[in-house]
């Protein structure tokens, strides 16, 4: 599937349906180091543990809003984007909530045996937040997970991802989606 084939849009005007929002937590780790060093798209992983539907899932690439509380000597807390949903004291706090991209499954380019879930902040941060606590409210399915010929060809993949994800995620009833309360900590009653 060429990217000329794909959609640059996901998902109907009227927002995420089922079985959408996926959600997770838990705080951000390390992963294979790829992300940043060799292709130039960060990652901010968290553990797949305990997280009961992550086995089920299709493998692929996914998009939605991530939630973070950054340290408070962080220099994105000035800068980053506020979304209008973030109560006064979670901001306060340290929360921003994000777009963001992720990929489940075992990155057949790079023959992983692990599954793993790497998610791709659409934003660029000054500074790591490895240990920040991060929450995902995944919206919607962009693609399969797919074997690549060279790097070259992922980071173009990616890319359109992000473009895809960005295009999606700014139409008014996916902007809804910052609003869930479960990226600030609260949890979903």
């Amino acid at each position: 599937m060429g990217r000329e084939d794909r959609p640059t849009i996901i998902g109907e005007d009227s927002g995420p349906s089922p079985p959408f929002p996926l959600r997770m937590k838990g705080e951000v780790v390390s992963g294979f180091g790829r992300g940043s060093k060799e292709l130039g798209i960060p990652t901010a992983n968290i553990p797949v543990e305990g997280v009961p539907w992550i086995e089920t899932a299709d493998s692929g690439v996914y998009f939605g809003w991530a939630g973070i509380k950054l340290p408070s000597d962080h220099p994105d807390l000035a800068r980053a984007p506020s979304s209008p949903y973030l109560p006064t004291a979670s901001l306060e706090q340290g929360y921003r909530i994000f777009p963001m991209v992720m990929s489940i499954g075992y990155n057949p380019f790079y023959k992983n045996t692990v599954r793993s879930a790497e998610v791709h902040v659409l934003h660029k941060f000054e500074k790591d937040f490895y240990g920040s606590p991060m929450a995902i409210s995944i919206l919607g399915y962009i693609r399969p997970e797919l074997d690549y010929v060279d790097v070259e060809s992922l980071i173009k993949d990616i890319q359109f991802d992000c473009e895809v994800a960005t295009k999606s995620l700014e139409r008014e009833n996916w902007q809804k989606g910052a609003g869930d309360g479960y990226l600030w900590g609260e949890e979903k009653p």
